[in-house]
């Protein structure tokens, strides 16, 4: 099996395929494009949908050949960046002053549009004062409200392998801390800690939305406080090497805080593996010590859980004292291997009733992005 870094140079053209049964497999058909344009439909410096559109290329055919150049001179809000086919890197940043900022994967499949660093949270940061922590090693983060992504790869492709020596292994693809940030038909690759769906504050409530997404890690790979659905996502569990018994990790590990009546919700969506069948936990809670009031929130419901799933015991405990038993853990009519049920106890079951208070509605109050 090829490195995650030798991978990615694929993606660029042919890409990698996706597993079967991915949402985000395959582009989306139908799309007219124009003779000899690297940006599809989107138009062109030439051809600009609006005065508001930047257009990126690798190869000079576009306003910028960098995303990060792109960014920068994309000041305001309301702005978009159609990004042709390539592999970005180099760490992003979208500050708060970029609000309703839309990044635009020309061809229509993310997979040909990738951006990507090497950060983890051991890395040392360039003046030597320590190492950069799990924030600082994504490789994107956004601050802005508003925020819209669609048909990117998101990605983090440093190796626990090429790197023994360090003890912070996180490693960030995206950070995501804006209110009403939408991704659509995106990927997200990493290891540990690949999605940070997070807050700018303990006190902000920020909603975010995830639709026909593809996420795929081992250690936690979807975490944070944010107030997340994921509809119609696949999450892939990754086979490792350097642990000889399960469990290998855990998908979800929400941090919602204490009064925010909404945490993570995952519906029709499915959770594969490349691992040995039930080498992973769904979720277990983080509870930080930045905010020890933590009530970590996560419904699945009417998704299919796989055998990498361990059905017997599917969620696990990060701290001693913040037991899983004690979160806001539930799940609702999912099916396959890794939802059977052996003892119920271990499986908290919404009833028909409760289950109509965990919709996107009611986790995304007037913000319709499915709509």
């Amino acid at each position: 099996m090829p490195s995650r870094r030798s991978a990615l140079s694929l993606f660029a053209g042919a890409g990698a395929a996706l597993a079967l049964g991915s949402p985000a497999a395959h582009a989306a058909p139908g799309r007219p494009t124009r003779p000899g344009s690297p940006f599809g439909r989107h138009g062109s410096p030439s051809h600009r949908l609006d005065a508001l559109t930047l257009y990126v290329d690798p190869h000079g055919r576009g306003d910028f050949t960098d995303v990060r150049a792109a960014l920068d001179a994309a000041t305001g809000t309301g702005r978009t960046l159609v990004i042709a086919p390539g592999t970005y890197r180099g760490k992003l940043s979208v500050p708060a002053d970029r609000a309703d900022l839309t990044l635009i994967g020309a061809s229509g499949d993310p997979r040909d549009t990738v951006i990507v660093h090497n950060d983890a949270a051991g890395t040392p940061k360039p003046d030597g004062s320590g190492t950069l922590g799990t924030s600082g090693s994504a490789s994107v983060t956004v601050q802005a409200a508003g925020f819209t992504a669609r048909d990117v790869t998101f990605a983090n492709d440093w190796l626990r392998s090429d790197n023994p020596e360090y003890t912070g292994t996180q490693a960030v693809a995206i950070k995501v801390q804006g209110d009403r940030s939408a991704f659509y038909g995106c990927r997200f690759l990493g290891h540990q800690d690949t999605l940070y769906a997070d807050t700018l504050a303990l006190t902000a409530f920020a909603r975010q939305y995830y639709r026909d997404c593809y996420m795929e890690g081992d250690v936690d790979f979807v975490f944070g406080r944010a107030t997340a659905v994921f509809d119609r996502c696949h999450f892939r569990t990754l086979a490792r090497t350097d642990l000889a018994a399960a469990p290998y990790g855990f998908v979800f590990a929400p941090s919602t805080a204490g009064a925010n009546p909404h945490g993570y919700l995952v519906q029709r969506s499915f959770v594969t593996s490349t691992a040995p069948d039930g080498y992973y936990k769904l979720a277990r809670p983080w509870v930080p010590s930045s905010d020890l009031t933590a009530h970590p929130m996560l419904t699945v419901r009417e998704s299919h859980l796989g055998s990498g799933i361990d059905a017997a015991e599917p969620y696990g405990t990060m701290s001693a004292g913040f037991p899983w038993q004690d979160q806001r853990f539930a799940e609702y009519r999912n099916t396959g291997p890794g939802a059977r049920i052996t003892d119920p106890a271990d499986r908290p079951q919404l009833s028909r009733a409760e289950a109509r208070t965990h919709t996107p509605v009611d986790y995304l109050g007037d913000w319709r992005p499915c709509a």
